[in-house]
């Protein structure tokens, strides 16, 4: 844990930086059983993308928010906006082929390679503005903060057709927002795409980047499935509304 002079000091740190953050929305409603991609699917009554907005907006950091978007659904966001009288304001880019080409579009429109940039998934919409600042503060003073939680469950890693038992303590489940420095992580999105880059970390890790961690919380849950949504309403309604 961070003292209270080191806090001091990187809350200083980020008021001096331009902060960003880059939420990805590409993902489809096929999990969910729904026509509707995840991140528009109603959260008291709300989509699930307007909490995942708001919860930057409330933090102190304050972030240029550009959303990623596909283009197939520009004109629907557009829609929702007006329907909920959303007044947060943001950018919005047109997706890529894959997350990785998704944050690649997002960060063109960031020309300031002293920023901190934060990638998060649209469909983490319970993320907590404490955690948000956090992993802005670690990340304007070590260059990388990728929000993480500890297992509590036991992990067994299958390796060619035998389950072998991993030690629970050293296993870290990797969560959103993942913040950099601007300039470390445009010269990570340079590289070709690789399949094997499955979140922001593994393509700065692989640019040559120490990947640092910051405390998560469980709430921090990922819409995925049916069943999130009421446990995201559940969540929900011990935190402050829009």
């Amino acid at each position: 844990m961070m003292t209270s002079n080191l806090t001091s000091h990187i809350s200083h740190l980020i008021s001096k930086n331009k902060n960003y953050v880059i939420i990805v929305a590409g993902g489809s409603g096929s999990r969910m059983q729904s026509t509707v991609p995840k991140q528009f699917l109603l959260l008291n009554r709300k989509p699930v993308l307007m909490h995942t907005i708001a919860a930057f907006e409330r933090s102190e950091a304050k972030p240029n928010i550009i959303l990623v978007l596909p283009l197939a659904y520009h004109s629907y966001w557009q829609q929702l906006i007006r329907e909920h009288a959303f007044t947060i304001p943001h950018q919005l880019v047109t997706g890529g082929e894959t997350r990785f080409h998704s944050v690649k579009n997002g960060l063109d429109l960031i020309t300031d390679n002293e920023a901190l940039v934060a990638v998060h998934d649209a469909v983490r919409p319970l993320i907590s503005p404490d955690i948000i600042d956090e992993a802005y503060q670690y990340a304007a003073e070590y260059g990388t903060a990728v929000v993480a939680v500890k297992s509590r469950d036991s992990i067994r890693q299958v390796k060619d057709g035998r389950s072998v038992s991993l030690i629970r303590d050293e296993i870290y489940l990797v969560q959103t927002p993942q913040t950099f420095k601007a300039s470390l992580l445009r010269k990570a999105y340079e590289q070709p795409f690789d399949t094997k880059f499955t979140d922001d970390a593994s393509v700065v890790e692989q640019y040559g980047a120490e990947i640092k961690l910051t405390e998560g919380n469980h709430s921090n849950i990922k819409i995925t499935f049916p069943e999130d949504i009421a446990i995201a309403e559940l969540l929900l309604s011990k935190k402050p509304q829009l």
